[in-house]
């Protein structure tokens, strides 16, 4: 298979031909993803479970997914709603089969469901971890897993797809946040992920990148309120979550060609490419360290190294 418009152009449309797959796009980045995707010509499976920041249960269930797919239709656009969780075997791959069903084809994922349950480590409870966790990992594994074996199938019966997958991390996963050791642990496990899918996939033509937005959606709005307040004069809304889906949309096209493995940090106007951890300052002695003579290598490669950022929420 291959798109109506390989390269993509801004009159036909970046994503014309192409199908996507968003989770979570029943509010937020998702949301906003799921339009923009419409918007450049794309064919859109809505996914979003229906529950509240905290992942409990919501009174309109899969409401959300049903308004942004007839959100989309209304815009005179095509998009199915989907309801399934994401982070069940069954949920991930009826998901995938949504899109077959419907369309006859998945071009392009985007994970993007989540939600935190905040709270300081030692006050921290192991089903909020394995909760979070849970929604976070297994909602980004499981969708890709069934993705990818689409793919290959696709690439080993000779029609090699240019299928593209965006994951959702954050600067917690990349920098830690004070009282969210859950939600940071599972978003830097996203970048691991990331990066062994980009080059296991690859072969299949399947580019695998991630995201770590700031924006304003329900999870931030509360714990960051300053912060990501709509402006009142009407200026630019740097945390509108709109300004985030650009970047997601060319990752998800065929004209991000040949971008795979990478993070790329997007709040406002501002994107930034993440190098992530690479060797810095090194000592090699050749021979075993004493534990005293291990610090003071230690002390000195510090002090030629740079100083890393603060984590989210510590005393700057």
């Amino acid at each position: 298979m291959t798109d109506d418009h390989p390269t993509g152009s801004a009159a036909a449309g970046l994503c014309v031909g192409r199908v996507v797959a968003v989770t979570g796009a029943g509010r937020g980045l998702g949301r906003a993803h799921a339009l923009a995707f419409a918007a450049e010509g794309a064919r859109v499976v809505v996914n979003d479970l229906g529950v509240r920041p905290d992942g409990t249960p919501a009174e309109d269930g899969g409401g959300p997914a049903d308004a942004v797919a007839a959100e989309i239709r209304a815009a005179g656009g095509e998009a199915v709603a989907h309801g399934g969780d994401v982070a069940t075997p069954a949920g991930a791959a009826s998901l995938v089969a949504t899109a077959l069903d419907t369309y006859g084809r998945l071009d392009t994922l985007v994970n993007n469901a989540g939600f935190v349950r905040d709270r300081m480590l030692v006050n921290l409870t192991e089903d909020e971890w394995d909760t979070v966790l849970r929604v976070h990992l297994k909602g980004h594994f499981l969708p890709l897993r069934h993705a990818a074996a689409h793919w290959r199938a696709q690439a080993k019966a000779g029609a090699p797809p240019r299928a593209r997958v965006v994951n959702t991390s954050s600067g917690a996963g990349l920098l830690g946040s004070v009282g969210q050791a859950n939600y940071s642990a599972a978003k830097a496990g996203v970048l691991g992920l990331t990066l062994v899918a980009a080059a296991e996939l690859g072969r299949y033509g399947v580019q695998v990148n991630a995201v770590a937005p700031a924006a304003r959606t329900r999870m931030t709005e509360r714990t960051f309120a300053e912060t990501m307040a709509a402006p009142a004069d009407g200026t630019f809304d740097a945390m509108a979550p709109e300004n985030v889906s650009p970047l997601v949309v060319w990752l998800g096209s065929t004209a991000s060609e040949g971008v795979t493995g990478r993070v790329f940090a997007a709040e406002g106007g501002r994107i930034t490419v993440m190098e992530g951890w690479r060797p810095g300052p090194t000592a090699d002695r050749r021979a075993r360290f004493t534990p005293a003579e291990a610090g003071d290598t230690a002390r000195s490669l510090l002090a030629e190294a740079t100083a890393p950022e603060p984590v989210y929420g510590a005393p700057r």
